[in-house]
């Protein structure tokens, strides 16, 4: 027969359940204050355009319609700047990941003249802002002729420091030693890389994917230097086109804003736990 419970239980009860409800409450305050923006956001994209100054509907609009998502595509073709963003975000991502993994099993596990010294002055790459060299990017992608493509808007950002930075730490324990065993029984280096260190360091690859997405995606001063052809612009470009002085160019930009921050959030939710266990991978020893 189980034990009645006594005043002191109960109060303490009480008081855990107070605990909870209160920290519920300051999370959902906290989850509103930091997803404002965007809520705001999808707010104003659906608000008809002459309800854009009207007193009566500040924040909710009053006759919200979908009609803003649809106009954007007609006054824009906002769908070739998203397949464009697409493009260039994926192959970034997919070169950053390869020539990382590469850089990283060479600096892991080879042993070359002036590794340290090259992988140095990699690491200090990453004290130099992007703005500082884009001048002579422009003026050495001039020279090749690549300028106006979707070629180069990929080049300059084939290479990462920071995503090497973050494989050669994951690769700090691996045991030299499986290495060592692998080229006995015949196996590659590129087959070793492929086969036995990127499935090893999946968190890693989880992190660097989002990081390397997110940059490529959310590009605009290089894709605004080198671009001048509707057909090659992104996404970002395209939308700053929609701004304008009148309140219809306002609301169809803002529903273009939300648009393209659907494959930023969808990356950032499918690979968030794997770009928190990348990041943190290989700060704890022992």
């Amino acid at each position: 027969m189980q034990a009645p419970i006594n005043a002191t239980d109960k109060r303490y009860i009480r008081r855990r359940q107070l605990g909870r409800f209160a920290l519920i409450v300051l999370n959902v305050i906290a989850w509103l204050i930091i997803m404002f923006p965007l809520i705001y956001a999808f707010l104003m994209a659906i608000k008809p355009s002459g309800e854009l100054y009207d007193p009566n509907s500040v924040l909710f609009p009053q006759n919200p319609t979908l009609s803003n998502f649809v106009d954007v595509f007609d006054i824009a073709p906002i769908g070739r700047y998203i397949m464009n963003s697409l493009i260039v975000a994926v192959s970034i991502t997919l070169l950053q990941i390869t020539t990382s993994i590469l850089a990283a099993f060479a600096f892991r596990f080879l042993n070359f003249k002036g590794k340290g010294i090259i992988y140095g002055l990699i690491l200090s790459t990453m004290m130099i802002p992007g703005e500082a060299v884009i001048i002579s990017q422009f003026l050495m992608v001039s020279g090749w002729g690549l300028t106006d493509s979707i070629t180069v808007l990929i080049i300059p950002f084939i290479v990462s420091a920071f995503n090497i930075f973050l494989c050669v730490q994951a690769l700090e324990n691996f045991p030299y030693e499986i290495y060592e065993s692998a080229k006995i029984d015949g196996c590659s280096d590129f087959r070793f890389a492929f086969t036995m260190v990127l499935p090893l360091i999946k968190p890693t690859i989880g992190a660097m994917a989002v990081q390397s997405f997110l940059a490529g995606w959310n590009m605009y001063m290089w894709p605004l230097l080198v671009t001048n052809d509707d057909s090659n612009r992104t996404v970002q470009i395209g939308i700053s086109m929609l701004n304008s002085v009148d309140s219809q160019s306002l609301v169809l930009m803002v529903a273009g804003v939300v648009i393209c921050m659907i494959p930023s959030l969808a990356i950032f939710i499918v690979g968030q736990r794997n770009m928190i266990k990348g990041l943190t991978s290989g700060a704890v020893k022992g």
